[in-house]
């Protein structure tokens, strides 16, 4: 493929992640004409919306791939790796907002999906057992909670850049937000 023609696509993917996230029923036209490329351009590529969906997902799923391979969740240090993984997940949420919900659904993507997950799972694990986490959490709590800190600070924080907000998921999830290590219970709420 051209150089010209794959940024074409490139652009066409991201905008339609972009569009898609706000309205999901955006059409291929509306995208093709907010990512300035010609409508014939993204219906020779993609025969519908849905079609331009699942190769948003395939290309956020190879970002997210790339983020975990990079961030070395195995061997590198592991507050260097979740900061790593952090900064890069913020990035690719803000690059491919789509809702990852509707991921699921698709099979190909779910079997993408399912070893990411474990490798995540196995590195929270090492954190714990390295004294970085508390143990005794309820099973999948830290990873899902750290998976709704990196959404929300790819949506919340475009102030940010990805290794600032990745400070802040990091800094929340290892600190919280109180200001005090144990609340007094006596004195009530």
């Amino acid at each position: 493929m051209r150089a010209d023609a794959a940024r074409n696509i490139e652009l066409v993917l991201t905008t339609g992640a972009r569009l898609l996230a706000d309205d999901p029923s955006a059409s291929l036209s509306a995208i093709a004409a907010a990512a300035n490329v010609d409508r014939r351009t993204v219906y020779r590529r993609f025969a519908s919306r849905d079609d331009l969906l699942a190769a948003v997902y395939r290309a956020r799923y190879d970002a997210v791939e790339e983020a975990i391979a990079d961030a070395r969740l195995r061997e590198a240090p592991v507050t260097v790796a979740l900061h790593r993984y952090v900064e890069a997940i913020v990035a690719v949420n803000r690059r491919w907002p789509v809702q990852t919900a509707r991921l699921v659904a698709d099979d190909a993507i779910r079997e993408r999906r399912t070893p990411l997950i474990a490798e995540v799972d196995t590195f929270l694990r090492r954190a714990t057992d390295e004294g970085l986490l508390r143990p005794g959490l309820p099973e999948g709590w830290v990873s899902a909670l750290l998976a709704q800190l990196m959404v929300n600070a790819a949506e919340s924080l475009p102030e940010l850049d990805p290794a600032r907000a990745a400070d802040v998921v990091v800094d929340t999830l290892l600190r919280g937000v109180g200001s005090v290590a144990e609340p007094d219970r006596a004195s009530g709420p």
